[in-house]
């Protein structure tokens, strides 16, 4: 073992014409990633892989990026930062003890083969529209560090998204980390409607983020996975739910503003009218999380 430690690791494998490029520091991959801004990024490769055996796409460039030490590393501070290339396996204890309910919710993310293999960074980057860790991020006010050459900007993940599976990233730049509060919210909840309890794509994810004092709605966070083309907050029913009154008649008139805020699709997961109608039932289900929590019946995982 101690010979096989003091072998250089390689910097490229190459097999029938097609090239995997192994940088092993950040500033290695962002040299490399603006020579080669064509070229894919394999983190986990639990998205990248199927383009390949089901969409039978040519890769004939891509850079690994899951051997960069620093791209897995998690800081904690005033705020945590998470390395895009952790992961979800490697997070999962971090959001336990920061985030429960995003730490919960990863426990239904998937498989556990996949969470030991995907990361957050590529489930972002992806940018799917039924991706379930976007929405919490979203109602957690999220932001990424972006890195592009020698240059970073810090950017919200609410303006990450542009269309679907169009992000902002620019040709030759990269998340370089997540970055999410410190400090837990006290009221956020997260939930995902699917058919099976684990190893399933949801049909719609909902997460939730009030700020109630006396009895009044100070501020609002609320979005959704697959309710539209991209990962999305519901900004009309935010603005019903901010300044007003936390009860029954405030409620109803969020509920009814997210018919404003999305037009989903119907597909084989879901129909509209289900989509629409799941996303205001777990706004109501949030509700009653916060008032009635006694009534509150929880299924996070199984044994």
């Amino acid at each position: 073992m101690q010979r096989l430690r003091q072998i250089a690791p390689a910097s490229e494998l190459s097999a029938g014409g097609k090239r995997c490029l192994l940088p092993q520091s950040v500033d290695q991959l962002a040299t490399l990633y603006q020579q080669y801004p064509q070229a894919r990024l394999l983190a986990g490769g639990s998205d990248l892989a199927l383009e390949v055996t089901q969409r039978h796409r040519d890769l004939p460039l891509m850079i690994a990026i899951g051997q960069i030490a620093a791209l897995r590393q998690v800081e904690r501070g005033e705020r945590l930062r998470i390395g895009a290339a952790a992961t979800l396996s490697e997070v999962y204890p971090l959001l336990m003890d920061y985030h429960p309910a995003f730490g919960e919710l990863l426990q239904r993310f998937a498989a556990q083969q996949i969470r030991n293999q995907g990361t957050l960074g590529g489930n972002l980057a992806n940018a799917s529209p039924i991706g379930d860790a976007a929405p919490l991020l979203l109602a957690l006010d999220a932001a990424l560090l972006l890195r592009h050459g020698t240059r970073q900007r810090e950017l919200p993940l609410r303006d990450f998204f542009l269309d679907y599976r169009q992000t902002a990233l620019q040709p030759g730049e990269f998340i370089d980390s997540i970055l999410l509060p410190a400090q837990a919210p006290r009221d956020f909840r997260a939930w995902k409607v699917s058919k099976r309890l684990e190893d399933d794509i949801s049909a719609v994810c909902g997460a939730f983020n009030l700020t109630i004092e006396q009895g009044m709605v100070r501020e609002a966070y609320v979005a959704y996975g697959g309710m539209a083309a991209t990962p999305k907050r519901a900004l009309t029913c935010e603005q019903a739910l901010v300044g007003q009154t936390w009860d029954r008649a405030t409620l109803e008139r969020a509920t009814q503003a997210l018919t404003r805020d999305f037009t989903p699709l119907s597909d084989f997961r879901a129909s509209s009218a289900y989509r629409m109608l799941v996303a205001q039932n777990l706004l109501r289900r949030y509700f009653i999380a916060l008032t009635a929590p006694q009534t509150a019946i929880e299924v996070v995982c199984h044994e």
